[in-house]
């Protein structure tokens, strides 16, 4: 069950991972609503049916009616919600087939609501993956700040961690919040997300790429991704002005776009810059080889309780890739990349501390910061990649079946 997949650009827990899994020796379905991410309408080629039946890749695809939206209307946004969660148990308990388990995958936490109905009136059991800790993100991104409505989700998020088997979630500081919220330890698994695997680029230097990127002959901080309130990328700006007297060498490269694009970039020009570069948001087919030009990859989000429990998905790309991480982030992401040696952290929101980061790394051998590279890739490919996280989530799965 899930709220996103494919044609939608969704590759975490969604086509990939049911195909994987066929391979294993699984049968699979998959009950799921309209495509319509992320522009809020209906894919060409679909229209909303009361029922929808289609094969995708050799995977059967259960498709029941869901009200699309993903604008800036939180009030939208929640009625997207709860169409698709009303639509997969009023209808999908019904139109599925007989199953031993039930995953509820990527999505809201309303999407488990069928996962519970089908619970109970088909005794199938299901194991829940909280990637987003609710009602914790909805206050943090700003989404939903009603104190009686919270307390609703709280209480709902409480019985969905109740009825489930088995709770997966991406990282210990996500775990260690359940508990609090007393959810059982035994019942909490921990399997760290993967990365479009298909997409990194693990090749030579693209060195035609350097010159037209303006990236030639610099030592290249490299962020890539959206440019927003969340990653509260200004701190990165006034460290480029710390740095731009005495390094002239080193540069910060901005990929990607976002609300705070033209902020940042009328910062830089303020502030007369010549160590900062922009550019658009690049298609995902194109990244690899982008990323792979760098000396250092910039992760950074501003300092929330929220992300100190998270790591951004940009991590297990740049681990990835095998080059070392500067990493702003508060939390389970910092303590990953400085235990494995992937990379250095700095305050987040603190220009100075992100200047003596990238001084820090800029003063390394070449040697050294390829070993750091390195650890990240090996770390990666050991406890990270696509086939170790659906063997640990195999292994979650049989093991329920088999009580």
């Amino acid at each position: 069950m899930t709220h996103y997949f494919q044609p939608e650009p969704n590759f975490f827990a969604a086509l990939p991972f049911a195909k994987r899994l066929k391979e294993y020796g699984h049968q699979i379905q998959v009950l799921t609503g309209f495509p319509n991410y992320p522009g809020g309408k209906i894919y060409d080629g679909y229209k909303v049916k009361f029922l929808q039946r289609e094969i995708m890749d050799g995977i059967p695809i259960v498709r029941v009616p869901i009200y699309p939206s993903h604008d800036r209307s939180s009030f939208k946004r929640i009625i997207s919600y709860i169409s698709l969660s009303l639509s997969q148990t009023l209808i999908g308990t019904f139109a599925i087939k007989s199953a031993d388990i039930s995953y509820v995958g990527q999505g809201p936490a309303t999407i488990a609501l069928p996962a519970i109905v089908i619970r109970i009136f088909r005794r199938i059991p299901y194991v829940v993956s909280v990637q987003d800790l609710w009602p914790d993100s909805l206050t943090a991104t700003g989404m939903f700040d009603n104190r009686f409505g919270l307390y609703l989700v709280d209480l709902w998020c409480r019985l969905m961690y109740k009825c489930a088997s088995k709770v997966i979630v991406p990282t210990p500081g996500i775990k260690s919040k359940l508990i609090q919220r007393n959810v059982k330890p035994e019942k909490i698994e921990v399997i760290y997300n993967w990365c479009d695997e298909d997409l990194i680029y693990r090749g030579g230097f693209d060195n035609s790429l350097t010159e037209s990127l303006g990236m030639a002959n610099k030592f290249n901080i490299v962020f890539a991704g959206n440019i927003g309130k969340a990653q509260a990328l200004e701190s990165s700006i006034d460290a480029a002005k710390i740095l731009s007297s005495g390094y002239p060498n080193i540069q910060f490269v901005f990929f990607g776009g976002g609300v705070d694009v033209d902020f940042l970039k009328e910062k830089a020009d303020k502030l007369k810059l010549k160590n900062v570069v922009f550019h658009e948001r690049k298609p995902i087919s194109e990244i690899g080889p982008i990323l792979r030009l760098a000396n250092v990859l910039f992760v950074h989000l501003r300092n929330d309780p929220l992300f100190a429990i998270t790591i951004p998905s940009k991590v297990q790309a740049y681990m990835a890739i095998g080059r070392p991480i500067l990493v702003g982030v508060k939390g389970d992401a910092t303590e990953l990349v400085e235990r494995i040696g992937a990379g250095v952290a700095c305050e987040p929101g603190n220009p100075q501390s992100i200047a003596d980061a990238v001084i820090k790394l800029y003063s390394m051998t070449e040697q050294q910061r390829i070993q750091m590279g390195n650890k990240g890739m090996e770390f990666y490919d050991k406890e990270m990649s696509f086939g170790i996280a659906a063997k640990k989530y195999e292994k979650v799965f049989e093991a329920i079946v088999k009580k």
